[in-house]
Protein backbone atom coordinates (compact mmCIF):
# COMPACT_ATOMS: atom_id res chain seq x y z
CA UNK A 1 0.00 0.00 0.00
CA UNK A 2 2.62 2.24 1.04
CA UNK A 3 5.80 3.68 -1.01
CA UNK A 4 7.38 5.58 1.57
CA UNK A 5 6.98 7.70 4.59
CA UNK A 6 8.52 11.09 4.98
CA UNK A 7 9.92 12.86 8.11
CA UNK A 8 11.04 15.67 8.83
CA UNK A 9 14.02 16.49 10.88
CA UNK A 10 15.96 19.83 11.74
CA UNK A 11 19.51 17.70 12.05
CA UNK A 12 20.05 15.75 9.17
CA UNK A 13 23.51 14.69 10.46
CA UNK A 14 22.36 13.95 13.24
CA UNK A 15 19.38 11.65 11.95
CA UNK A 16 21.37 9.76 9.91
CA UNK A 17 23.84 8.96 12.66
CA UNK A 18 20.25 7.81 14.38
CA UNK A 19 18.64 5.71 11.61
CA UNK A 20 22.28 4.47 10.18
CA UNK A 21 22.72 2.89 13.48
CA UNK A 22 19.50 1.48 13.86
CA UNK A 23 18.93 -0.29 10.27
CA UNK A 24 22.03 -1.74 10.98
CA UNK A 25 20.71 -3.50 13.67
CA UNK A 26 18.08 -4.81 11.79
CA UNK A 27 20.96 -5.46 8.77
CA UNK A 28 19.69 -2.79 6.75
CA UNK A 29 22.20 -0.92 4.63
CA UNK A 30 23.22 3.02 5.75
CA UNK A 31 20.63 6.11 3.94
CA UNK A 32 22.20 7.71 1.29
CA UNK A 33 21.49 11.42 0.65
CA UNK A 34 19.89 12.25 -3.03
CA UNK A 35 20.54 15.58 -5.20
CA UNK A 36 17.65 17.45 -3.33
CA UNK A 37 18.97 16.73 0.17
CA UNK A 38 16.78 14.26 1.25
CA UNK A 39 18.30 11.19 3.35
CA UNK A 40 17.20 8.33 2.14
CA UNK A 41 16.49 4.54 3.63
CA UNK A 42 15.65 1.75 0.99
CA UNK A 43 14.30 -1.68 1.58
CA UNK A 44 12.64 -4.27 0.23
CA UNK A 45 10.77 -1.86 -2.22
CA UNK A 46 10.13 0.49 0.50
CA UNK A 47 11.45 3.73 1.54
CA UNK A 48 12.27 5.73 4.65
CA UNK A 49 12.61 9.31 3.71
CA UNK A 50 13.93 12.31 6.05
CA UNK A 51 14.27 15.93 4.82
CA UNK A 52 14.12 19.52 6.38
CA UNK A 53 10.86 20.99 5.45
CA UNK A 54 10.84 22.40 2.38
CA UNK A 55 8.68 25.31 4.04
CA UNK A 56 11.79 26.23 5.78
CA UNK A 57 9.64 26.42 9.02
CA UNK A 58 11.33 23.74 12.09
CA UNK A 59 10.02 20.09 11.99
CA UNK A 60 7.72 18.87 14.01
CA UNK A 61 6.14 15.34 14.80
CA UNK A 62 2.87 13.77 14.38
CA UNK A 63 1.24 13.70 17.35
CA UNK A 64 -0.62 10.14 17.87
CA UNK A 65 1.43 9.07 14.46
CA UNK A 66 4.09 6.11 15.02
CA UNK A 67 5.98 4.17 11.94
CA UNK A 68 6.62 0.77 12.43
CA UNK A 69 9.34 -1.01 11.20
CA UNK A 70 9.54 -4.60 10.71
CA UNK A 71 12.43 -6.69 12.37
CA UNK A 72 13.51 -10.29 11.47
CA UNK A 73 13.59 -11.34 15.36
CA UNK A 74 13.52 -10.79 18.79
CA UNK A 75 17.35 -10.02 19.08
CA UNK A 76 16.76 -7.60 16.01
CA UNK A 77 14.01 -5.75 18.11
CA UNK A 78 16.69 -5.42 20.68
CA UNK A 79 19.39 -4.64 18.78
CA UNK A 80 17.69 -1.79 17.20
CA UNK A 81 16.51 -0.40 20.71
CA UNK A 82 20.23 -0.48 22.00
CA UNK A 83 21.53 1.14 19.08
CA UNK A 84 19.00 4.09 18.98
CA UNK A 85 19.30 5.06 22.46
CA UNK A 86 23.01 4.41 21.81
CA UNK A 87 22.73 7.49 19.14
CA UNK A 88 20.44 10.17 20.24
CA UNK A 89 16.88 8.45 20.58
CA UNK A 90 14.67 7.59 23.85
CA UNK A 91 12.71 5.12 25.37
CA UNK A 92 9.60 5.10 25.17
CA UNK A 93 6.10 3.59 26.58
CA UNK A 94 7.27 -0.19 27.77
CA UNK A 95 10.67 -1.96 27.95
CA UNK A 96 10.88 -4.12 25.08
CA UNK A 97 8.45 -7.57 25.79
CA UNK A 98 6.46 -9.96 23.73
CA UNK A 99 3.19 -8.86 23.29
CA UNK A 100 -0.13 -11.74 23.47
CA UNK A 101 0.03 -12.21 19.84
CA UNK A 102 3.61 -13.15 20.44
CA UNK A 103 5.19 -10.72 18.41
CA UNK A 104 8.70 -8.62 19.72
CA UNK A 105 7.78 -4.67 19.87
CA UNK A 106 9.78 -1.83 21.37
CA UNK A 107 9.27 2.15 21.42
CA UNK A 108 11.80 4.88 20.55
CA UNK A 109 11.49 8.62 19.66
CA UNK A 110 14.38 9.44 17.02
CA UNK A 111 16.71 12.57 17.86
CA UNK A 112 13.36 14.91 16.28
CA UNK A 113 10.68 13.08 18.53
CA UNK A 114 9.95 11.37 16.20
CA UNK A 115 7.88 7.82 17.63
CA UNK A 116 9.09 4.54 16.06
CA UNK A 117 8.43 0.91 17.10
CA UNK A 118 10.19 -2.18 15.69
CA UNK A 119 8.57 -5.45 15.88
CA UNK A 120 9.21 -9.27 14.93
CA UNK A 121 6.31 -11.10 13.30
CA UNK A 122 4.47 -13.40 15.88
CA UNK A 123 6.16 -16.80 17.15
CA UNK A 124 2.49 -17.99 17.50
Amino acid sequence: MFTHVMIGSNDLERARGFYDATFAALKGKPGEMDARGRLIYAHEGGRLMITKPIDGKPATVANGGTIGIAAASHDHVLAWHQAGTAHGGTAIESPPAERPNGSFVAYLRDPDGNKLTARSQPTK
